[in-house]
């Protein structure tokens, strides 16, 4: 009898100390008799009373909630986005998220309802064509900063707001693609045109070099000068082998060789 009696308090003990282990990337709170513990309960082992206790664990890895809505723009049009919010939960703030929102609950109570009020604000301050530029960015990083206002005190720390697949209006899509090709090619013409300016002011140096280089030239060229280099010439050609006559005034020589000699000479 007192063998059934141990096995049976065995199966009790055991029973009302159930192993739970809380893992990496999660904390737990206990819940007893109902009542929330606000000690929060960091990766490990727990021992706890399935009878009376519970150990409700939450994720504080990052997650995403993702939604599809319509939003305005800044010119009254509707923008059909697809947004992503990558955000995670402080792991002090586990307590007051479970006890004030719900384990389950906080995304479609707390964080979509908040998400979609923030992208339609922000959109609304920005044109349709924005989404497609280099704005985009800028929206997001609005985005981003809107939602950690809003939901930081309430224990979520965000992330990045992220803009994913955007549809715009029948034909304003076109209209946006045709302008941005538009501007494109203004901004090649532009360097087109400054390309040219730039060709054409280096001509324009290049060719007050040659002239500033003739003139200089120019007034070197002095009646002395001329004679002395005419003299270099005579100098030169009176030393030449291939010279035969030289008729000169003593400014300009005139040659005449082999051949232009015994033409001369038949004919006489």
């Amino acid at each position: 009898m007192r063998k059934y009696f141990f096995i049976l308090y065995i199966i009790f003990f055991l029973s009302a100390c159930m192993p739970r282990t809380v893992r990496q990337g999660e904390v737990g709170v206990k819940r007893k008799f109902g009542k929330l513990k606000d000690k929060i309960l960091y990766p490990n082992l727990y021992f706890y009373n399935p009878f009376f206790t519970k150990i409700i664990k939450i994720s504080t890895r990052t997650q995403n909630l993702t939604m599809n809505d319509n939003f305005p723009s800044k010119e009254g049009l509707n923008i059909n986005i697809s947004v992503t919010l990558l955000y995670r939960i402080q792991q002090e703030k586990v307590y007051d998220i479970i006890s004030n929102i719900g384990v389950r609950d906080y995304e479609e109570v707390l964080l979509r309802s908040v998400l979609r009020s923030a992208v339609a604000n922000v959109t609304s301050s920005f044109f349709a064509k924005d989404v497609h530029t280099k704005e985009r960015a800028n929206i997001e990083a609005h985005l981003t900063e809107k939602l950690k206002s809003l939901v930081a005190d309430r224990g979520f720390v965000v992330e990045a707001v992220l803009l994913k697949t955007i549809k715009l209006p029948e034909g304003l899509a076109d209209a946006i693609e045709a302008k941005l090709e538009a501007e494109q090619e203004a901004q090649r013409m532009e360097f087109v045109l400054q390309r040219e300016r730039l060709e054409a002011e280096r001509k324009r140096i290049e060719a007050e070099g040659i002239r500033d280089a003739q003139k200089i030239i120019a007034d070197g060229l002095t009646p002395l000068y001329i004679e002395w280099k005419s003299l270099d010439v005579f100098r030169a050609l009176a030393n030449s082998p291939s010279t035969q006559i030289i008729i000169t005034d003593g400014k300009t020589p005139f040659l005449i060789n082999n051949e232009k000699k015994a033409s001369n000479l038949s004919t006489k």
